[in-house]
């Protein structure tokens, strides 16, 4: 017989948490917003973000890179970035005029996003010479 082996148990330790990140570079084509929505969505899913904060997430990046289309300058580079408890969107596109929020008529059909961006995020703004708008939101911490 063959004499026991004694294992030590280990305590486990949480291993840090590794930056979650990407970027997108589109054409200013209408057809980019979906798109964008798409990636932010699946991105969203993979790093367990869901339910209406996922929702508002995905709903500032449609208004934010239909400004950059519409708007903007060349191609639209869309971040989003998730280091800690806080998501941070930025839309980048070569206009340097800033994003400034509009006040839409009742009978507007347009102008209201970035009122819907002033509401659904816990903050936003603009910066590198107007050419980039971002947004962050709040990622509460998951109980284990």
């Amino acid at each position: 017989m063959s004499p026991a082996t004694a294992v030590a148990p280990v305590a486990a330790k949480r291993l840090p948490q590794t930056s979650r990140a990407f970027e997108a570079a589109f054409e200013p084509e209408p057809v980019c917003v979906g798109r964008a929505r798409r990636i932010t969505t699946a991105f969203l899913g993979l790093w367990h973000v869901s339910g209406p904060l996922a929702d508002n997430i995905v709903l500032v990046v449609s208004e934010l890179v239909s400004n950059a289309v519409e708007h903007g300058a060349g191609d639209v580079v869309l971040r989003v970035r998730y280091p800690d408890d806080e998501i941070r969107i930025e839309v980048t596109d070569g206009n340097p005029a800033p994003a400034t929020r509009r006040y839409a008529g009742d009978d507007d059909v347009s102008g209201r996003g970035l009122l819907l961006v002033t509401v659904l995020a816990r903050k936003w703004g603009v910066i590198n010479d107007g050419r980039t708008t971002w947004a962050t939101f709040r990622v509460p911490s998951r109980r284990p």
